[in-house]
């Protein structure tokens, strides 16, 4: 008896199509390095139209941009603008893009493990050692970083 053949748009198996896995832990690097400067910049754009008065609320205010930022972009594109120009994109476990409710957990997810140091290196090694190059949020709400397929 075989087992049933997984759906079409199931995530792509990471021993079979490796190729949707290829370099992705340096590209998500990469990417978040460039949405991290982004996010700099609309944190600089809202200090100078609040004329200074968002500095006193800075931590705050780079949470809250970068909370809006991720959530917006995923739930938009199922990837950030610095994911786009590296050309991954993050997909659901059915191989679907991130609908709001996934995008908005998986940011919490993300903002959850960057708040403590633990979960931000246990995010990283498992994104170094697991075939499919998942962190920690991946890993709970069954997601994955991909190579951005040709269509879809």
């Amino acid at each position: 008896m075989h087992s049933p053949a997984p759906p079409h748009d199931a995530l792509p198996d990471p021993v079979a199509q490796p190729e949707f896995y290829a370099g992705v832990p340096t590209k998500r690097l990469l990417a978040w390095l460039i949405d991290s400067v982004l996010i700099l910049v609309f944190c600089v754009i809202a200090l100078v139209l609040t004329l200074g008065i968002g500095f006193f609320f800075l931590p705050a205010l780079m949470l809250i941009v970068g909370l809006v930022y991720r959530i917006a972009t995923l739930s938009r594109g199922s990837a950030t603008w610095g994911m786009a120009v590296m050309a991954i994109e993050l997909r659901r476990h059915d191989g679907t893009r991130l609908d709001p409710l996934t995008a908005a957990l998986h940011t919490l997810g993300y903002s959850a493990s960057m708040a403590f140091v633990l979960p931000q290196v246990v995010s990283v090694l498992l994104m170094l050692t697991d075939n499919s190059a998942r962190g920690l949020s991946d890993m709970i709400l069954g997601t994955a970083m991909l190579n951005r397929r040709a269509a879809g």
